[in-house]
C-alpha cells in the first residue's frame, strides 16, 4: 500500500481511515462530496471534491491517483435515510460503485495500474435468520430487509462479478455494527449515549425515551473496523467476502443498561414508538473466524471502550 485511494473520506468511518493511513506513511487520495468538518493538514493528503456520480469526476481522480489500493467508503449509510429515497440510495450505493468500478478497470485494461479494491458491505445484507443459526457466516443466506441492506447486496454482486468477468481484484467487508466519537447521534449508540448524558442531574426513575431493545446486534469499534479494512487490503483474496464482527452478541436493553451504568445516570427507559423499526432484524451477530485466518486481525475494543469514548465526546 502506497498510493491509496480513499472514497468516502470525510465521512465517520473515513476520518479513522485517514488517520490511520497517514500512520502507515502512504500517499493518500481522499474523496468526498464537500469539505471534511477537520480538514487534515495541507500536503498530508490530497483532496478531491465532488460526486461520484459523475463520470469524468470518476475518471479524473482515478487517473490522477494512480491507486495500488483503493478503499470505498461513499454510500448512504443510514437505514431510514435510504428507505425515505430509495431511488437515491440505489444510486449513490449502487450505480456510483459501478462507474468506480468501470473506470478503474479501464486504468487497469491500460496497463496504468492494477488495484486492490475493498468494497464495503454491511450484515444488514443478511436479514433474518433464526437464532440457532447465528453467528452468521459467510455461506449464510442473505435475505435484505431494507432498501439499503438490498443495495449493499446488489452493490457485492456488482463488485464480484467484476472480478469474476475481469479479474478486476475486489474484496469485500460485510461489516456489522461498529461505532465510535464521531458516530452521528441518529446511530443507536451514539444516541442512546446522548440520551444518558442530558439526564445526568435527573432525578432517578425519570423517563428516557428508546425504540426497540429487543434486538441482538454485533458491536466493533470503528478503530478495529479500519485495522479489518487495511488487512484486507493487504491479505485478503480477491473475489472473496469477509465478516468483520466481534462474535459477541448484545441486546439493546443489555447495551443500554451499560451505557447508564457507566454514565451514572439511574433513568427508566420507556419505549417511544417513533423510535421503533418495524424491519429491524431480531439478531444480528457475526463469524469472523474468516477473516482471522486470512489476514490475523482480532478486535482489540471492547463495547465498553466504545461506551466510554462516546461518552467522552459528548460531554466535552
Amino acid at each position: 500500500m502506497k498510493r491509496v485511494l480513499v472514497t468516502g473520506a470525510a465521512g465517520f468511518v473515513g476520518t479513522y481511515m485517514l488517520d490511520a493511513l497517514r500512520t502507515a506513511g502512504v500517499e493518500i487520495m481522499a474523496l468526498a462530496t464537500d469539505p471534511p468538518e477537520r480538514p487534515t493538514a495541507v500536503g498530508e493528503i490530497t483532496w478531491r471534491y465532488g460526486d461520484l456520480r459523475d463520470e469524468r469526476y470518476v475518471a479524473d481522480v482515478v487517473q490522477a491517483a494512480r491507486p495500488d489500493t483503493v478503499i470505498h467508503l461513499a454510500a448512504i449509510s443510514h437505514v431510514p435515510t435510504a428507505a425515505a429515497d430509495p431511488a437515491l440510495a440505489w444510486d449513490v450505493n449502487v450505480t456510483a460503485t459501478a462507474r468506480l468500478l468501470h473506470q478503474l478497470g479501464r486504468a487497469r485494461d491500460a496497463g496504468r495500474i492494477d488495484p486492490m479494491i475493498l468494497v464495503v458491505g454491511s450484515a444488514e445484507q443478511y436479514g433474518r435468520h433464526d437464532t440457532h443459526e447465528s453467528p452468521l457466516v459467510e455461506s449464510s443466506v442473505q435475505a435484505p430487509r431494507t432498501v439499503y441492506a438490498a443495495t449493499k447486496a446488489a452493490q457485492e454482486i456488482l463488485a464480484l462479478q467484476c472480478w469474476r468477468a475481469t479479474g478486476l481484484k475486489v474484496v469485500v467487508a460485510r461489516s456489522f455494527n461498529h461505532s465510535g466519537r464521531g458516530q452521528p447521534t441518529r446511530f443507536l449508540l451514539p444516541a442512546l449515549v446522548q440520551r444518558a448524558v442530558e439526564l445526568r442531574g435527573a432525578a432517578p426513575g425519570t423517563s428516557m425515551p428508546v425504540g426497540n431493545r429487543s434486538p441482538i446486534r454485533d458491536f466493533l469499534h470503528v478503530s478495529d473496523v479500519v485495522a479489518a479494512y487495511i488487512s484486507l487490503c493487504q491479505r485478503g483474496a480477491p473475489g472473496e467476502a469477509y465478516n468483520v464482527a466481534s462474535g459477541t452478541g448484545w441486546s439493546v436493553q443489555q447495551i443500554l443498561e451499560r451505557v447508564l451504568a457507566r454514565a451514572g445516570v439511574h433513568a427508566t427507559p420507556v419505549e417511544d414508538p417513533s423510535l421503533v423499526r418495524p424491519v429491524d432484524v431480531p439478531v444480528l451477530v457475526g463469524d469472523s473466524h474468516k477473516l482471522q485466518r486470512a489476514t490475523g486481525w482480532s478486535a482489540t475494543r471492547a463495547l465498553d471502550d466504545i461506551i466510554d469514548d462516546l461518552l467522552h465526546a459528548a460531554t466535552l
